[in-house]
């Protein structure tokens, strides 16, 4: 017996949090290859869903790189905060099996949506975990 709940445009990658009683079903959508290459995400109060999908929070940045995408989430600590780690392919590469990992914060803003994600070069400042 299973429950599906397979969002439209889905790829790969699935992933869920739980955060202040909601639900965040993750996936990556379009070619992992291609400038489509995302991560979309949808909202339900169960994780067996309905799931509103939200939109995409994850793409490519033309000024740092393409094929953002296949993530997962971490979350600090004791803190509500949490940060998305994810592969990409660095700007103008064209090996078809590249990709870099890296990790970039994630916000959330007051109405419990996801704040899209902004790629950077330097990621996250590295910290001592108490």
């Amino acid at each position: 017996m299973y429950k599906e709940v397979t969002p439209e445009n889905y790829v790969e990658g699935p992933f869920m949090l739980k955060r202040k009683g909601k639900y965040y079903f993750m996936w990556s959508e379009g070619g992992w290859g291609g400038p489509n290459y995302s991560v979309a995400y949808a909202i339900s109060d169960s994780p067996f869903g309905p799931f509103k999908r939200v939109g995409k929070i994850l793409q490519q940045d033309p000024d740092v790189a393409t094929g953002a995408g296949h993530h997962s989430v971490i979350k600090g600590k004791g803190r509500d905060e949490y940060y998305i780690v994810y592969h990409r392919r660095p700007l103008g590469d064209t090996g078809r099996d590249h990709r870099v990992t890296c990790i970039d914060r994630l916000y959330f803003e007051k109405d419990g949506t996801i704040r899209p994600v902004k790629m950077t070069f330097e990621g996250v400042k590295a910290r001592r975990l108490k």
